[in-house]
């Protein structure tokens, strides 16, 4: 039996993640053992969604690094240890511990570092790169005490940058070398439509600018100086100016490095030394380093199949780039900026003065002949990236009037671009992780998969960046109708209709009742899934009492109750602080009541009080407290409004330039109590700094020195999406009737349990549409939208109000129906932190409980 070899990874950053994916997936660690080096104290994380970390993502949520490879028994991880000496001829490498680790094969993925320019004053302290998550922290450490953050570089990862400082409540600049933004990316007339959005979300943009000095006053930072004879004032620098490969291992022990550094690679991604190989932003191929992570995960792909015998090459990469930066829609792919001989342009530029923001530029590039698709840029609006680059790829012959593929579909005209029928097998659909149509088309068949993450398990497609999500559900759909399953979108097995037709009926026919639809309009008794999904589409249309006798049955247990359901069995209490404005009269009272009760008490990110641990026999008492002390149901519980965030305003902040604070009550008080397809927040900012964080909700207001700028469809749950501006300046009046019209738009045409990202993200025609809807009224519903919102602000009663005055609503509360005054004992709860928390398992099995309480709720 042939022994087992070793190869050594130098480098855990995604590319070097990737490789050792594939080694394990493959079964390479049959015959290879795996030792993997990575200098920096984390994993292998998401480089490329970096700016997630400064706006809340932990280091362990970008992780890339899977139990199942590094916990490997074939793979042993070195993290926080650097490798500084490769000795060909020994087939060792030495690292910084001194631990010397011997290889049959070496695999360099070393990566990049950030290219600092040579600036006076450049490298003190208040002057980062970009790069690393300790990067990050010591950005993060630091910005506090500054008031202005500028980016020295307008590319992609510039961009990313600038988004995380404005995410650190910075004044924001970015300073490009180039005349234009992302020049690598898109031409002058794209990178003006990109600049013209960017400044008008508040950043601040210089082009053609030579950085000549970081100015300081001492070690602090005070401003930048150009070439022309201009400044700009900034407190803290960040470079993101390009890359530099980290080659230095390879020259140190005499492998080539190409002339512009990176390590020389042939297509086996293999050095002239044949037992190393170099993949990812070290090496060079064919006098070219790649700084995307597609063609590195392609390089790690073809290394691992080298390594197993197989005779896989790299030949190149596609360099297409799709991107949403500080909300702009950017992509470009193939010969985007027209070099190929004869080629003719088309180009779309929908410019929009009131609003720079929304303008939109499309750029497509077509052979002389006018018969193929050769590349092609938009900006603003990539919604057709996808499809384009799909017809690009495959060489497909371009329709008789190519022109329509940029131009703005007619209403009721289908797309000129072909489905993904269309598509051949060997199309590429995910470039980051290379999966072809036909292997997406053979899990769908082999494994009889019918939903997308389904698809994304089985074949990794659409994981990494997501860009072809929306090519894989065309697919998935095309697939399972070619196979004669019916593509069923119906709510449930009770309603042939989906969640809008059925919400269309129950307005049109005017139902009251679950009863009366599912007699009318669908079969059986009803389930968990369409039960609270119609209790949803009555409560907003007419606004009954959730717990009325037709209601009470089709609730979700926290609906039931008017409470949220926690681990124990208990329930939580939240009363509606709206705004987060409460006075101190009320402070105690909620003090009082949560002494009274010995409550969990903490204070939540949406500016309420949450109080844990309520038996359910105990929360009528608890709520005729609060409820003769003035306060609300808080709708913790309910896909409804929860809350309204605001910060203090013009009333006490000094750079405040309205008041947030009059408009987030006015607003929690409108819209309280409103079903939705999904939980809703909303938030007010005083300013442009955004202390609110109104970017991150479904809906989302910032002041401006002229009114208010309205942002919606943020949020997005487990994907976190920024809010898209959907207008600006706008008065109290009006900016109330477009969230009006927003929110009821929303709620009538969204599916179940679709939250506004999501929904906004599959809207056809996009933010576009949305605008014309809501602010043109290009459907003629304003009026019809207007009026239900007043409806339901009319009829609005608090849910627990309601139900204090009804002793049969009060009767759900008790635990037992034949025994009223009976409670369950099997409550147990430890002190921490000088409140209680439920018992562990352990705890409880090892009499540690300190607090043994005697009564309980009980089931129902």
């Amino acid at each position: 039996m042939q022994s087992k070899q070793t190869v050594v990874v130098i480098g855990n950053g995604m590319v070097g993640q990737k490789l050792l994916d594939v080694l394990v997936e493959d079964g390479a660690t049959d015959r290879w053992d795996v030792v993997a080096f990575g200098e920096e104290r984390h994993l292998a994380y998401d480089r490329v969604n970096l700016s997630a970390y400064v706006a809340g993502a932990s280091a362990a949520e970008l992780n890339l690094a899977a139990p199942e490879v590094v916990g490997h028994p074939a793979v042993r991880m070195v993290v926080g240890d650097r490798v500084v000496a490769i000795d060909r001829d020994a087939r060792t490498v030495t690292a910084e511990s001194g631990q010397v680790v011997c290889y049959d094969a070496l695999v360099l993925a070393t990566g990049s570092t950030p290219f600092v320019p040579p600036v006076a004053g450049g490298d003190g302290p208040g002057c980062f790169v970009y790069r690393t998550l300790d990067d990050l922290d010591a950005i993060i450490a630091h910005a506090p005490d500054c008031g202005t953050g500028v980016v020295i570089g307008g590319g992609l990862l510039g961009l990313e940058a600038a988004n995380a400082l404005r995410q650190l409540g910075l004044e924001t600049h970015v300073v490009e070398f180039a005349p234009r933004l992302m020049p690598v990316q898109v031409d002058d007339a794209g990178g003006s439509v990109l600049r013209s959005a960017i400044e008008a979300i508040g950043i601040g943009v210089h082009t053609a600018k030579v950085t000549t000095e970081v100015r300081r006053d001492g070690d602090r930072v005070t401003g930048l100086a150009f070439a022309d004879g201009t400044d700009l004032v900034a407190d803290l620098v960040v470079y993101s100016a390009g890359i530099r490969p980290r080659d230095d291992l390879a020259r140190s022990c005499g492998l080539e490095v190409g002339e512009r550094g990176g390590v020389v690679v042939d297509d086996a991604c293999r050095t002239a030394d044949p037992r190393v190989y170099a993949v990812g932003e070290c090496a060079s191929h064919q006098g070219r380093v790649y700084g995307l992570v597609a063609p590195g995960y392609s390089m790690a792909r073809v290394v691992a199949d080298r390594l197993t015998g197989g005779d896989a090459t790299f030949t190149g990469a596609d360099l297409s780039t799709k991107l949403k930066l500080l909300g702009v829609d950017v992509a470009s792919f193939g010969d985007a900026h027209a070099t190929t001989p004869g080629a003719r342009i088309l180009t779309w530029h929908d410019a929009c003065p009131s609003d720079p923001s929304v303008a939109t530029y499309k750029k497509l590039v077509v052979s002389g002949d006018g018969l193929r698709l050769l590349g092609g840029m938009l900006v603003g609006d990539a919604s057709d990236y996808a499809s384009l680059h799909q017809l690009h790829a495959s060489g497909a012959t371009l329709p008789a009037h190519p022109e329509l593929l940029v131009l703005p579909s007619l209403a009721g005209a289908s797309s000129p671009l072909p489905g993904a029928g269309a598509m051949d097998d060997g199309a590429t659909v995910c470039t980051c992780n290379n999966v072809t149509k036909g292997a997406i088309c053979a899990a769908i068949t082999d494994c009889a998969l019918t939903t997308v993450g389904e698809v994304r398990d089985a074949t990794r497609a659409g994981s990494t960046c997501g860009s072809c999500t929306p090519l894989i559900s065309g697919i998935l759909d095309d697939e399972l109708t070619r196979a004669g399953v019916a593509v069923d979108r119906s709510l449930c097995e009770h309603f042939p209709h989906t969640r809008q037709e059925l919400f269309d009926i129950v307005r049109v026919r005017r139902v009251r009742t679950f009863a009366e639809l599912v007699a009318g309009w669908g079969t059986g008794r009803g389930c968990a899934v369409c039960k609270p999904a119609v209790a949803s589409m009555l409560a907003t249309l007419w606004n009954e009492h959730v717990l009325d006798r037709d209601h009470a049955s089709l609730q979700d247990t926290n609906d039931r109750f008017l409470a949220n359901l926690q681990r124990d069995g208990t329930y939580s209490v939240v009363p509606r602080v709206p705004g987060g404005e409460i006075t101190p009269e009320r402070l105690i009272v909620l003090g009082e009541v949560a002494r009274d009760y010995d409550l969990y008490t903490k204070v939540t990110g949406g500016q309420r009080i949450d109080l844990f641990g309520a038996r359910l026999d105990q929360l009528p008492s608890i709520w005729r407290r609060l409820v003769d002390a003035g306060f609300e149901s808080g709708h913790a519980y309910g896909k409804s409004l929860r809350t309204v965030k605001s910060c203090v305003g013009r009333s006490w902040c000094r750079y405040g330039v309205q008041d947030s604070t009059s408009l987030a009550i006015a607003l929690e008080e409108r819209y309280r109590g409103l079903r939705s397809p999904h939980k809703l927040k909303l938030a007010v900012s005083g300013c442009s700094r955004e202390c609110a964080e109104a970017q991150g909700k479904d809906v989302g207001v910032i002041a401006t020195e002229a009114g208010w700028n309205l942002y919606v469809g943020g949020n997005g749950g487990m994907k976190p999406q920024h809010a898209v501006l959907l207008a600006t300046d706008l008065d109290t009046a009006t900016l109330v009737r477009y969230i009006d019209r927003f929110l009821m738009f929303y709620v009538r045409t969204a599916d179940r349990l679709e939250r506004t990202a999501t929904w906004l993200n599959k809207l056809d025609g996009g933010l576009e549409h949305l605008r014309r809807v809501v602010v043109d009224d290009s459907l003629g519903l304003a009026a019809e939208l207007e009026a239900a919102m007043d409806h339901h602000v009319d009829t609005y009663r608090c849910e627990w109000a309601a139900t204090l005055d009804d002793p049969a609503k009060l009767a759900m509360f008790t635990p037992f129906v034949n025994e009223p005054e009976a409670v369950e004992v099997d409550l147990a709860y430890v002190r921490e932190r000088g409140q209680r928390r439920p018992a562990s398992a352990e705890e409880r099995a090892a009499s540690e409980v300190a607090v043994t309480v005697t009564a309980g709720v009980g089931g129902r």
